[in-house]
């Protein structure tokens, strides 16, 4: 494993908020990149203050969301709708190997930062752009967030619920989170890319391309001409062998069977009824799927016989594919998330620091940085502008045009 970080040496300017952005670049971050993150003063990115919006959990002093998503960045704010902000940006421009954004192209336009506005001040600019619903199109000046933009829009919302129950909200960030891994790999195409041809590039993403993906599938079929599936009903399943099941002690279990032919013999077993697998009606595939609602009929009251733990046992003796649904105080205990590293400290100098979720992408020739803790607003502002080149008389000339404080 090599001793210096893969990005180290990258610079990065993050312009963007809340989620999808800047998690992009906080993994470029992870790597070694160098990131400053621009803020508007006084009261920063909105995404400081998403932990006291419910439903998000209250955690007394801990800014758990800002950590996540802007570990290991510096910080600096600046009034970009200042004139005087302009050279601030066009040497951060220059410095920058990657610059991130997420405005609105309205605005963008309007503060002169899209792309050809930036790129002949550094041809080897890596410009990487999300939106919520695309450059094009009616839509394209609408603000977007996951729950809008990925997951409803999407048809995700739609079949993801039970029949005739109301659509409900997904977790917050985990349409943003997908995106940024798929800005975070255009960014380094557009870097391998640069390698080759000398020359940086536009990167873009957007939430509703991120939702398509996740829901093509269906939507494929829907794209040939075929019916898109209803929601589903979980008492009378297309499919009772992938279905979930409530145990005695309340939890639920399901069911995934991809090879019925091994498994359901072996299932039949595992529940005490070997000799339904005698029965015509469930013998083959169509006569179980012709009987689906049946079947989950009496695996509801087999499966609230006996608790979780011990459907567990049962199941896993046999080799049988399953999941339990499970909680998220499980799994932040769960030893499979703890053996793969997904938790990692926080090196914030404490000596029992808090853990932070690592970013997904891993190769194991290369180490990442420890995190860090996400910085307060501004708090590099002034060591970032002495790099940039700039004097004491220039950042005091900075504060008089109220492009910094």
């Amino acid at each position: 494993m090599a001793d210096t970080p893969l990005l180290e040496g990258l610079h990065v300017v993050d312009l963007a908020s809340f989620i999808a952005g800047p998690a992009a670049a906080t993994i470029l971050g992870d790597f070694g990149a160098d990131v400053v993150k621009v803020e508007p003063p006084h009261y920063g990115d909105a995404y400081r203050a998403l932990s006291h919006i419910p439903p998000n959990p209250r955690v007394e002093g801990i800014n758990y969301p800002w950590q996540l998503d802007n570990r290991n960045k510096r910080s600096i704010a600046l009034n970009l709708k200042s004139p005087g902000a302009r050279a601030v940006v066009e040497r951060l421009v220059r410095w920058a190997d990657v610059l991130v954004t997420n405005f609105p192209p309205r605005t963008r336009a309007k503060l002169g930062l899209e792309y050809d506005d930036l790129a002949p001040l550094n041809p080897r600019l890596v410009y990487a752009d999300v939106t919520g619903f695309g450059e094009e199109g009616p839509d394209a000046h609408l603000p977007g967030f996951d729950v809008t933009a990925f997951w409803a829009r999407s048809g995700l919302m739609d079949v993801t619920r039970q029949r005739d129950a109301a659509p409900t909200m997904n977790a917050f960030g985990s349409g943003d989170h997908p995106t940024a891994i798929t800005l975070f790999a255009g960014i380094m195409t557009a870097l391998y890319r640069r390698e080759r041809t000398g020359q940086g590039a536009r990167v873009t993403a957007s939430l509703i391309a991120e939702g398509a993906w996740a829901a093509s599938m269906w939507l494929q079929a829907v794209l040939v001409g075929g019916k898109a599936p209803r929601p589903l009903d979980r008492a009378d399943p297309p499919n009772a062998l992938a279905n979930a099941y409530r145990t005695a002690d309340d939890r639920w279990v399901l069911l995934a069977f991809a090879n019925e032919d091994k498994q359901v013999p072996l299932f039949l077993k595992a529940i005490g009824h070997p000799e339904a697998a005698e029965n015509p009606d469930y013998a083959d595939t169509p006569s179980r799927r012709a009987h689906a609602a049946e079947i989950a009929g009496l695996l509801d009251k087999r499966f609230a016989t006996r608790t979780l733990a011990e459907w567990r046992e049962v199941l896993d003796a046999e080799g049988l594919t399953y999941g339990v649904v499970q909680t998220l105080e499980e799994c932040a205990h769960d030893p499979q998330f703890l053996a793969n590293e997904i938790f990692v400290p926080i090196d914030d100098g404490s000596p029992e620091p808090h853990l932070t979720i690592d970013s997904p992408v891993r190769l194991d020739q290369e180490r990442k940085v420890r995190p860090r803790p996400a910085p307060d607003l501004g708090e590099h502002t002034e060591s970032v502008l002495r790099d940039l080149g700039f004097d004491d008389a220039g950042i005091d000339g900075l504060r008089k045009a109220e492009a910094i404080d």
